[in-house]
């Protein structure tokens, strides 16, 4: 791959729900996007990263058990009803979590890591042609999704990560320039 190539797949990459809900995606193609989130950095070679795939009607349990959690911490109902259909959206939603570590630096370090990891995921889903977006998991429901998902409840969801086949594509939004400052 030439930096043209690899610049053009970063680039192009976009965040989508225009997902074909019905449309499933070969297992094959699900392993080697989790095995990339392996190869993101990983200060000490922790090995923090832990998914979780969901399908079927593990999808509609997910936003039960998120509704649920969120329910009970007082959201807005409207809040919570969405919630318990969302993740019916895509064929396939991965929780991804870091892993705690030996010391609140390592445990950082670990977030840094499966961040890096998820964009590896994110690529490797628009070279296939897959739409997907990461997701922040809902506020205080960190507990009920690790333990649905048979993580420790250490573990600290990253995201959650909706992907499937693109029903149509997304514009190009615009991007600020970057801020840079260097040091001579």
């Amino acid at each position: 791959m030439t930096p043209d190539e690899l610049e053009t797949l970063i680039t192009a990459r976009r965040s989508s729900l225009l997902i074909d809900a019905s449309r499933s995606i070969d297992d094959a193609i699900i392993q080697r996007i989790i095995s990339v989130a392996q190869w993101a950095p990983n200060h000490k070679r922790t090995w923090p990263l832990r998914i979780a795939v969901i399908t079927g009607d593990s999808r509609s349990t997910l936003g039960n058990t998120i509704a649920d959690a969120m329910a009970a911490q007082g959201d807005e109902a409207m809040k919570v009803t969405k919630t318990r259909g969302k993740f019916m959206r895509t064929p396939i939603v991965m929780v991804i979590a870091a892993a705690i570590g030996h010391s609140d630096n390592e445990t950082e370090e670990n977030k840094y890591a499966v961040a890096a990891g998820i964009q590896n995921m994110l690529l490797m889903a628009e070279s296939f042609g897959l739409a997907a977006l990461w997701g922040s998991p809902a506020k205080g429901a960190n507990d009920a999704i690790t333990t649905l998902c048979s993580m420790k409840l250490t573990d600290h969801v990253m995201g959650i990560v909706y992907l499937g086949w693109p029903t149509q594509s997304v514009g190009t939004p615009e991007r600020p320039t970057s801020q840079i400052t260097y040091l001579t």
